[in-house]
């Protein structure tokens, strides 16, 4: 079935014609502590240029990441592979749903090429969800990983996923291509699902990164919360132990910030006195690396946090070893 949407020029498409007929909601004004300088320098200019030269998506841009000025100074970026349309509609994202195009076979060595002329000793690959593919986009997840070791062998690679839900066999194919980090974000509490990620669910996503540790017990897993959602604070504690179970490494819990008045309103910004004692409660229930702020998104300073969470996971096999 083709619908108008599908007919439009990509200009004229609604990026998100499923939140058209909603209500406007409220924009609360952000704290002085959310705020971010528009990105301006030379090295963002750079970045910017070189994503476009091979022709990529990054989900800096398409997420609208406040992040997005600091990290392109430093000639990081979060690419998105498998298109910039999203086969889900999550009332909290900025991605544009809809009909996804077909894959671009070149995307894995373009990715690659870029990677390599940016000099990345680190790179995080995350992805629109691809219901519409009958692997959810796995075996485009591996190419890519392939490309990139082929092209910078010692480049650390940490890839963000989809769920995957309802895509036998696909988790397993991408753990065997041996990212070294594997992430798939909870995004919020359990009682949230249904109006903020409706989509998903969330003992499958659960699933996801429990059964990741039963495939390979030395690949690094990392999952990320929104706050500011309407959760309580219990719920947020309680996805702690819940990733605790599964063996989770890396917990990242960041502010929700609302793209348009069509998303999920803020229902309230988390001081970062809170966030910190996230972080303190989080690093007790056995998290390797944790990194709470307001600021925090998923690929923030991932290379950094990379290099903490490998010395991390030493300093507790050598306790572990007295």
């Amino acid at each position: 079935m083709v619908t108008i949407l599908d007919t439009l020029s990509p200009d004229k498409r609604v990026r998100h014609p499923e939140k058209a007929h909603r209500p406007d909601t409220e924009v609360l004004r952000k704290p002085e502590w959310i705020r971010v300088k528009a990105p301006v320098s030379k090295g963002y200019q750079e970045t910017r240029a070189l994503v476009k030269e091979h022709n990529l998506v990054t989900v800096c841009e398409e997420a609208g990441c406040p992040n997005i000025g600091e990290c392109w100074d430093k000639k990081h970026a979060t690419f998105m592979i498998m298109g910039e349309i999203c086969t889900r509609a999550c009332a909290f994202c900025n991605v544009a749903t809809g009909r996804p195009l077909a894959l671009d076979r070149e995307e894995p060595a373009n990715v690659a090429k870029a990677v390599k002329k940016m000099g990345l000793s680190h790179v995080v690959i995350t992805s629109v969800d691809r219901d519409d593919l009958d692997d959810g986009g796995a075996e485009h997840f591996e190419q890519v990983i392939f490309a990139i070791r082929e092209a910078s062998p010692d480049t650390t690679i940490e890839i963000l996923t989809p769920d995957f839900l309802r895509k036998p066999g696909a988790l397993e194919r991408v753990v065997k291509a041996k990212p070294d980090v594997f992430n798939h974000n909870l995004e919020t509490v359990p009682s949230n699902y249904l109006t903020v990620r409706p989509g998903a669910r969330y003992f499958h996503s659960m699933r996801i990164l429990q059964h990741v540790k039963e495939l390979d017990p030395t690949m690094f897993t990392k999952s990320g919360i929104m706050v500011g959602l309407g959760e309580e604070r219990n719920e947020v504690l309680q996805l702690m132990d819940d990733l605790r179970v599964a063996d989770v490494d890396f917990l990242t819990i960041g502010q929700y910030l609302q793209p348009t008045r069509k998303h999920h309103r803020v229902v309230s910004f988390v001081t970062p006195e809170e966030f910190k004692s996230y972080e303190t409660v989080a690093y007790t229930k056995g998290f390797l690396m944790v990194s709470a702020s307001p600021l925090t998104r998923s690929s923030h300073h991932a290379g950094d946090d990379f290099a903490r969470l490998k010395a991390n996971r030493e300093k507790l096999l050598a306790k572990a070893a007295v």
